[in-house]
């Protein structure tokens, strides 16, 4: 499948479901709290969304039941805003998606509940860092393998693991179109950036291996060793320059 190049109408409208999704993050980050019931984020998805007039990407994406996806601690994505209740110590990845006329932004941030340990406080730190060496490295002409190695060794030199299994990828009509983006591999490999292609750059790091395995409810991913995760999003565009950043409020 060719990868779509998007124009200025198209990326106007991701920009708007983009700082949508921005701006619902910064709400949700403040309500992360010990004795946070996770259903409580859903139901602010559904109400800020509702005032911003988009609409919740996730919620019936291939039967996925809820707006918003809440992977808390050993937990790496697609995890579900049940009645579960936050703990102090924890640490909780907020993966959201809102549509614009048919146009997504795709985001995902990590946040503490309370005070957490030194080595989460890092692996928090260091993944948010690897996702800015990926947008730093995705410039018209570079290989898409350039974006994937510069978060692979962010990661890795910082003694963390990186998901092998679930990628960042393509997004605008669809939330997963081509080309998929890998957090690991050569520099080398890879189609050559574009201006106008919209890509979802998301490190999934893990403080041990980098291994998953997916629970009965046949959403949440969790790692296989039981370590902590961390996940960070953004959606962009390549341009002549700089990447632009569309998920910022």
């Amino acid at each position: 499948m060719p990868i779509e190049l998007k124009g200025l109408e198209e990326i106007a409208l991701m920009r708007q479901a983009g700082r949508a999704v921005a701006e619902v993050l910064v709400i949700l980050r403040e309500e992360i709290r010990p004795g946070l019931m996770l259903k409580k984020l859903d139901d602010i998805v559904r109400r800020e969304f509702a005032k911003r007039k988009v609409v919740p990407t996730f919620l019936h994406y291939q039967g996925y039941p809820a707006r918003v996806c809440v992977s808390v601690n050993d937990e790496v994505v697609h995890g579900m805003p049940d009645r579960r209740v936050l703990q102090e110590g924890d640490i909780v990845s907020i993966d959201l998606g809102a549509t614009r006329k048919g146009f997504v932004g795709d985001a995902a941030i990590t946040v503490g509940v309370g005070r957490i340990s030194p080595e989460a406080e890092r692996l928090v730190r260091v993944t948010e860092e690897a996702l800015w060496q990926g947008i730093k490295a995705a410039k018209a002409g570079a290989r898409l393998g350039q974006v994937s190695a510069a978060i692979q060794a962010h990661a890795e030199g910082n003694g963390f693991s990186v998901v092998r299994e679930y990628v960042g990828h393509g997004v605008g009509r669809s939330m997963h179109e081509e080309p998929q983006v890998p957090n690991f591999g050569p520099p080398d490999r890879g189609p050559l950036l574009q201006k106008g292609m919209t890509l979802a750059l998301e490190p999934m790091v893990t403080a041990g291996d980098w291994q998953t395995k997916k629970d009965p409810d046949g959403w949440t991913v969790r790692t296989a060793d039981g370590s902590f995760a961390a996940h960070f999003e953004h959606t962009i565009v390549i341009t002549e320059g700089e990447a632009e950043v569309l998920t910022l409020p």
